[in-house]
């Protein structure tokens, strides 16, 4: 069982999430909330059972089911407190009829929305979460390349596409950079792309609290530098007018702002406003010493005080 008292974030992490954040109360919030468990959500897998009806049998288990958003019925939070392992161990989760998923995880796709038509590229899709949300999205139709390069996570990823029954989707295992180099030696161009690239972590605190411990700003540093190798290899893909999600788990500016300025002022890329359906705030203009474009701003943040969810990070973007 973890013990949030056991991991004491770093002076450094402390001083930088205390000068993202300005307000002294936000950063209470803040401080406060990251010592708390995340609520327990489940995304309804619409290729298998309606949100109607996976509800209704969830709760005839005696499951306490709220779905926040009106625009998006898929989305459940359980509300009560159920045993450890349940939601794992059910046999609705067995036969695909739920995916266990973070409501800040979900973003992404929401932000991309796929549809049946399209040509979609998920370059680091291990364990799945998203790939399978994009296929339900896109009602098994279409085609969705998905990506990831070490084999142990692309057993998880199989798994997890057959127990939801995603069958427009073609798995490759590569490295990111190495597989776009393919794909655009072969012409091949995408409707959408998601780089939900590998990052710090900062986001996941709430449920990964040893995150605290290994963090370092080295590490920030050279997956900044790794993200920029993805994006450039992956920007040239796009189709003329395609789109782009650059989403991350982490708050570190090195990874979120930092990329996608690059991608504005290296690709001419521009930066779409996103809604989505919880509280963001703007990305931010400036990081130590460096300034960004002013189409920054439509960045989304997702701060976890404001959602009671983990924080998370996510750009659109138009070629």
């Amino acid at each position: 069982m973890t013990h949030y008292k056991d991991y004491e974030p770093k002076q450094l992490f402390v001083e930088r999430i205390n000068s993202l954040l300005q307000d002294e109360k936000d950063r209470q919030a803040y401080w406060k909330i990251i010592r708390t468990s995340s609520r327990a959500s489940i995304r309804c897998n619409t290729l298998k059972i309606s949100p109607e009806e996976l509800k209704a049998r969830l709760e005839g288990k005696g499951w306490k089911i709220s779905q926040p958003f009106k625009n998006y019925p898929e989305i459940f939070i359980i509300e009560n407190k159920l045993q450890p392992g349940e939601l794992g161990k059910s046999i609705e989760h067995i036969l695909g009829l739920y995916y266990v998923q973070e409501i800040s995880s979900m973003l992404p796709i929401l932000a991309l929305n796929p549809s049946s038509s399209e040509l979609v590229l998920d370059l680091c899709a291990s364990p799945g979460s998203k790939t399978t949300q994009a296929a339900a999205k896109m009602q098994n139709s279409g085609t969705i390349i998905a990506n990831d390069k070490d084999i142990g996570r692309i057993a998880i990823l199989q798994a997890n596409l057959e127990r939801v029954g995603a069958s427009n989707v073609i798995m490759t295992r590569n490295d990111a950079v190495q597989l776009c180099l393919k794909l655009e030696s072969l012409g091949i161009k995408f409707d959408k792309i998601l780089l939900d690239v590998p990052c710090s972590g900062e986001g996941n605190i709430r449920s990964n609290p040893k995150t605290l411990l290994t963090w370092n700003i080295k590490m920030i540093e050279s997956l900044s530098r790794l993200q920029k190798k993805i994006i450039s290899s992956a920007v040239n893909l796009l189709k003329e007018d395609g789109e782009l999600v650059y989403s991350t788990c982490t708050q570190a500016p090195e990874e979120n702002e930092e990329n996608v300025n690059f991608l504005v002022e290296k690709f001419g890329m521009k930066v779409l406003k996103t809604s989505l359906p919880v509280k963001t705030r703007e990305g931010i203009l400036e990081w130590k010493g460096k300034k960004f474009s002013s189409q920054i701003k439509n960045c989304c943040r997702v701060w976890p005080q404001d959602n009671d969810t983990e924080a998370f990070f996510l750009a659109r973007l138009r070629r």
